[in-house]
């Protein structure tokens, strides 16, 4: 159970340490089994070198991680988001391993000329400085249509660990998983949803292509997860025991999982192809007092029209599905 960690900013842009850190210890009091920083919800321009931003989000994340991680408890799973071309994406990955990072999510944006085999062999040379989790991403945040060929390819790489899963289509999910089916890696290579529209049915769905076990979706990596993050983990770990048990999903959790989608849907912005997205999760953040505002590095990037209505009756409608009692107990402390 892995968020996708925001970038706590102050009014004039800057960032902001104590609210950063304050994230981080949340996640950690969450329950969450590790954190990705430097991925899309921690914004991709704090790569600019005029902001220069990418190494001290990044070490902050792990220092604040490691300390405030109780005595005792299991270390938590650092991944760093790398993109660019492999001259940028190979740099990335070798401050990440400098800084105790242990995976590279490797995004393909901006890369959508490559032919395969080229996409192949840059995920290569990431994997020769970190083991790589795979990143499908939607064509709506910036990524491509990949076919099977790659992933089949990718699935063969030996220090591929994990596959991030999100296009946002059901059909383009299930293919990815029949890749790492085919290639018989589904015992060594994690699958993670990232399809923050599906997450719950993503977690229950068996995927079977031939006799045998079926094949899961084991955990998620998240900007969904950035909020409402305690209850999020009780949401996985309710998910792992219902596909552990075998049995079908009680109806309750089939009914969470609609209203899941429907959250998301506001916070996410999808009527405005996800335009608002990252203000919406600094808006929902900013209302539990985590942030002090829902500022990005890009001026222009604010919540949409209608998107602040739309996130109260969401708000208003499933209660359930918030933490606001667990902030609420702890943020004092998180932030001080």
């Amino acid at each position: 159970m892995i968020p996708a960690h925001p970038l706590a900013l102050t009014a004039r842009r800057r960032l902001d340490e104590r609210r950063q850190r304050g994230l981080t210890r949340y996640y950690v009091d969450a329950g969450t089994g590790g954190l990705a920083v430097g991925v899309h919800t921690t914004q991709f321009a704090i790569r600019d070198p005029a902001v220069g931003l990418l190494e001290p989000v990044l070490a902050l994340a792990r220092e604040t991680g490691d300390a405030w991680r109780p005595p005792g408890a299991a270390p938590l799973v650092y991944i760093a988001g790398v993109v660019g071309d492999t001259r940028q994406a190979t740099a990335e990955a070798a401050l990440a391993a400098r800084l105790g990072y242990h995976v590279a999510l490797v995004s393909l944006g901006g890369l959508d000329d490559w032919p395969t085999p080229r996409l192949v062999d840059h995920a290569r040379a990431v994997a020769e400085i970190l083991p790589v989790m795979g990143f499908y991403l939607q064509r709506a945040a910036g990524g491509r249509d990949l076919p099977y060929r790659f992933w089949r390819e990718l699935a063969e790489l030996e220090h591929l660990v994990a596959i991030k899963i999100a296009p946002f289509d059901r059909e383009r999910t299930a293919e990815v998983v029949r890749a790492v089916w085919d290639a018989g890696r589904t015992g060594d290579v994690a699958l993670y949803t990232g399809n923050d529209d599906h997450i719950v049915l993503d977690l229950l769905t068996p995927f079977r292509f031939e006799e045998g076990p079926p094949v899961h979706l084991v955990g998620g990596l998240l900007g969904q997860w950035a909020m409402w993050t305690r209850r999020a983990v009780a949401l996985h770990a309710e998910c792992r025991r219902v596909v552990q048990g075998g049995g079908p999903p009680p109806a309750d959790l089939l009914a969470v999982a609609a209203q899941l989608s429907d959250a998301n849907g506001a916070i996410f912005d999808a009527a405005h192809r996800f335009a608002g997205c990252l203000p919406g999760i600094h808006e929902v953040l900013r209302r539990q007092g985590l942030l002090a505002g829902t500022w990005c590095l890009r001026e222009a990037e604010v919540l949409s029209p209608g998107q602040r209505e739309a996130i109260d009756r969401v708000l208003a409608t499933y209660p359930d599905l918030t933490d606001d009692v667990f902030v609420a107990e702890h943020r004092d402390r998180w932030l001080g």
